[in-house]
């Protein structure tokens, strides 16, 4: 392993601790409601069998972690386009708690490049569009990688999402 690779690693893990320390509303969040929250802001009204693939949980998996949103007054669940499926819907104050997250997250990642000057974080910005452009090919993983992006901050004016994060016609996971 080189030196690069070895940086990288322990920051990629500082900054996940990091990121899943950070109290939202004064109280921890397990990563999965922050993805799940995260994730439907972007992509309302899912099945939770959809949130689930995303999120990369079993079905049952998907079902207890909808359940707790649900008790938690975050998400409503409805009837979906059949007897069996359920789709997922934000409330406000799942919303308002997504944004939260997000908001979170913000100052954990200012706070990794707040060291880097100007020229340094435009390219490290290069870098990482070129990196995370390479990290999934196909839409179900790319959804999985971004489970936590601020998609407002990804693409903003004519850039865009480096793994694509368009609505694609037919797919499933669109």
């Amino acid at each position: 392993m080189s030196r690069l690779e070895n940086l990288l690693g322990a920051q990629s893990l500082a900054l996940a601790d990091h990121l899943m320390e950070a109290d939202i509303d004064g109280a921890a969040m397990p990563g999965s409601e922050r993805a799940a929250l995260v994730t439907l802001l972007a992509h309302p009204d899912r099945s939770v069998r959809w949130l689930g693939d995303v999120l990369g949980l079993t079905s049952s998996g998907g079902t207890r972690l909808v359940d707790r949103l649900v008790a938690a007054g975050l998400v409503t669940r409805t009837a979906g386009e059949d007897a069996r499926s359920r789709q997922v819907r934000l409330t406000r104050s799942g919303r308002l708690r997504a944004r939260k997250v997000l908001k979170s997250r913000q100052a954990v990642l200012a706070a990794a490049v707040g060291a880097l000057s100007a020229q340094e974080r435009d390219q490290l910005e290069s870098l990482l569009d070129k990196m995370v452009s390479g990290l999934a090919e196909t839409r179900l993983p790319a959804l999985r990688v971004c489970r936590l992006c601020d998609r407002d901050a990804c693409a903003p004016q004519d850039r865009q999402c480096p793994l694509q994060h368009t609505v694609i016609e037919g797919d499933p996971y669109g």
